[in-house]
């Protein structure tokens, strides 16, 4: 951390250090591009920026899908700017006109705080400095520009914390955000989607955006087939690009049932609104996963859930309590097919190039029992 010499600091956030709150702040930008999961983990930091700036506007600046979930639940954020294209905030080819166009409409908000909550900040530093805003916050690695005040970015570390010490550079104490909760109008919308008949409802999201941290489509279906046939309702899952995979998992956990537990499993992958998905996340007994934004939305609808993880992404992304979620983690650290180093990622090390998952040694029977677990416990908390 690196601060100005006269910043007071207080040590009261309980994550990282607490310095004085800046003056005069109504209009608050937020940049954190990425994909669901991302945003879900820095809500509980921006809910902890918006209540030490009770009465300034928060504006991310983030994806269509943050916007679609903003716009789908009650949160901290006030609006959502979709960045543009540009290299290292968010992929695609650039346009240098939309870029130009979008720093000048930036400008013209006068943001009195920046916040760079988007990686390491070698490109979202740079970018977050043109927004022209009087103070700015954020991550760094050595070789990233400064901002006004800086947190050294240490790829370890669990991003929910990470993103509670930024805002602890503008004068943030960490705080326990509320649960996110959908609109009711996508509860309605999904309604009719849970099965009276069945004793519970186990929603399973077998997708993730990087394939070596997905379980194997059979090990799912495995899982399904088996808690069907102890009367749990099971959907599966996943937006359009995930339809072929949730399909399969569905077709094999039925072809794995009797007849009478067939119909229990069913594959809903593209045809939810990410509201409507928060919905059904928020209405599941458990959700199964595997590391991914989905497993972090319903974590943060306060659904119990089963995430089976490489080991190196827990330190990230990984609930921290065990009451209401359950982690396996794999402990595998070298590529199975070149034997390449997979501990050393972040900002320096290169892909090695292959895929394959590297969580296919977690057993399907402890990830069952894990559900189980959690089935009797939300049972008993929703009454």
């Amino acid at each position: 951390m690196d601060s100005s010499p006269e910043t007071n600091i207080s040590l009261e956030s309980g994550v990282g250090p607490v310095l004085d709150k800046f003056t005069g702040v109504e209009r608050i930008a937020v940049l954190r591009g990425g994909g669901l999961g991302d945003l879900i983990y820095t809500y509980p930091a921006l809910s902890a920026l918006k209540a030490a700036y009770p009465n300034a506007e928060v504006t991310l600046l983030g994806t269509p899908i943050h916007k679609a979930l903003a716009a789908a639940t009650d949160g901290p954020v006030d609006s959502v700017e979709i960045l543009p294209f540009a290299n290292g905030v968010r992929d695609g080819d650039e346009d240098p006109e939309a870029l130009a166009a979008f720093f000048e409409d930036m400008q013209e908000r006068k943001f009195d705080l920046a916040v760079q909550m988007h990686g390491g900040g070698r490109f979202s530093n740079p970018f977050l400095l043109k927004l022209g805003a009087r103070h700015t916050v954020g991550t760094r690695t050595p070789d990233a520009q400064h901002l006004e005040r800086n947190l050294a970015y240490i790829y370890y570390q669990n991003e929910p914390d990470r993103w509670f010490e930024t805002v602890g550079l503008a004068g943030a104490p960490t705080i326990i955000p509320p649960l996110l909760k959908p609109k009711a109008e996508c509860v309605q919308a999904v309604a009719g989607l849970k099965d009276p008949r069945r004793s519970s409802l186990v929603v399973i999201h077998p997708g993730a955006t990087d394939p070596r941290r997905r379980w194997p489509a059979s090990y799912f279906a495995d899982a399904a087939a088996g808690l069907a046939a102890e009367a749990a309702q099971v959907l599966v899952v996943g937006d359009n690009s995930e339809k072929a995979l949730a399909q399969e998992v569905a077709e094999l956990a039925q072809a794995r049932s009797p007849e009478q537990d067939r119909e229990a499993v069913r594959s809903v992958a593209g045809e939810l609104e990410l509201g409507e998905l928060a919905a059904l996340l928020d209405e599941a007994t458990v959700m199964l996963a595997s590391d991914s934004g989905p497993r972090h939305l319903a974590q943060a609808l306060g659904t119990p859930t089963v995430g089976i993880f490489w080991v190196g992404n827990v330190f990230n992304a990984g609930a921290r309590g065990r009451s209401l979620h359950r982690i396996h983690m794999s402990w595998v650290t070298r590529c199975p097919t070149c034997g390449a180093d997979v501990t050393q990622v972040g900002w320096t090390a290169p892909h090695c190039g292959h895929d394959d998952t590297l969580i296919e040694g977690i057993a399907v029977a402890d990830v069952v029992q894990d559900v189980r677990d959690l089935t009797a416990t939300s049972l008993l908390l929703r009454g």
